[in-house]
């Protein structure tokens, strides 16, 4: 998986964006704001915006963005307050995997009701805006794999970050505003075991503790 980085201004702030041009055929599962669900793709961009974002079209500035950097056809968009610059990048038997790591506010994927949502904490007095929180992960697997085994791998990918966050010392499973995105080449076989080693694969780093240091 060959990640690009590019620089852009704006907002008033030098801001980075990965960028994973793998071409066609690929199938991805994506939770993402462009190009969610399962579909075919091209490329896969992951844009970091300024701490106090406020666009309501994101999807069109993805649009864009996906523009700007000369992506043409169907692809996959996520955004994200933390930095992009520090993407960090892991391999294991053909799975490959990029994702950068924000956790100011770590939250738990079932929490009790009635309680403050920390993600929604207003801006300071002095305008400054809290860190962000957001973790943002793209998984390549070398194998095609069906509907329901593209589904597995994003339940695979998902508990190893929250594995991950609870060896690390966090209390939670992830971040409100988590993303992923899972590519496997097409076309999708018939079949798939519910853990084959790409699956444990994509989950392995999950045992070592977070790829990154958080923002």
């Amino acid at each position: 998986m060959r990640v690009d980085l590019h620089w852009r201004e704006e907002d008033g702030a030098r801001l980075a964006a990965t960028v994973w041009r793998p071409g066609g055929g690929l199938r991805m599962i994506s939770s993402a704001m462009l190009g969610g669900g399962v579909t075919s793709a091209r490329w896969v961009l992951n844009a970091q915006v300024a701490g106090g974002y406020s666009r309501m079209d994101p999807v069109d500035h993805l649009h864009e963005l996906a523009a700007a950097y000369g992506l043409e056809g169907p692809g996959v968009g996520m955004l994200t307050a933390a930095s992009v610059e520090r993407t960090q990048r892991a391999g294991d038997g053909g799975v490959e995997v990029s994702a950068t790591v924000g956790l100011r506010v770590p939250t738990w994927a079932a929490a009790p009701a009635g309680e403050d949502d920390p993600e929604l904490a207003p801006i300071r007095l002095d305008g400054t805006f809290p860190r962000p929180g957001t973790i943002n992960i793209v998984v390549s697997v070398p194998v095609p794999l069906t509907d329901a085994a593209l589904v597995n791998a994003v339940m695979t990918a998902t508990e190893a970050k929250s594995q991950a966050l609870i060896e690390a010392g966090y209390q939670g499973t992830g971040t409100a505003s988590d993303a992923i995105c899972v590519a496997a080449p097409e076309p999708a076989e018939r079949g798939s075991p519910s853990r084959s080693p790409v699956r444990a694969r994509s989950g392995a780093r999950g045992s070592r503790g977070p790829s990154t240091r958080p923002s």
